[in-house]
């Protein structure tokens, strides 16, 4: 019995382990299509163009990454 509850406890692990539970939030600039990580500090500086977004949302508008921080 423990075996088996061990076996599906691992499963369970297994797929909300593999699932997206959350959307890596971006800052994305609207004038540069630059893609920065929240902490970049090209983004902190940022204030007039720069946008929070989903990072697939920001690639899907044309968006690269930073150079500094890589957009991570």
């Amino acid at each position: 019995m423990k075996k088996i509850l061990s076996i599906i406890f691992i499963l369970i692990l297994s797929v909300f382990y593999t699932m997206p539970c959350f959307a890596e939030v971006v800052v994305y600039n609207t004038k540069t299509g630059k893609i920065h990580s929240t902490s970049c500090k090209w983004a902190k500086k940022c204030t007039v163009n720069c946008i929070r977004i989903d990072r697939k949302e920001a690639v899907k508008r044309g968006g690269v990454p930073c150079k500094v921080c890589g957009g991570r």
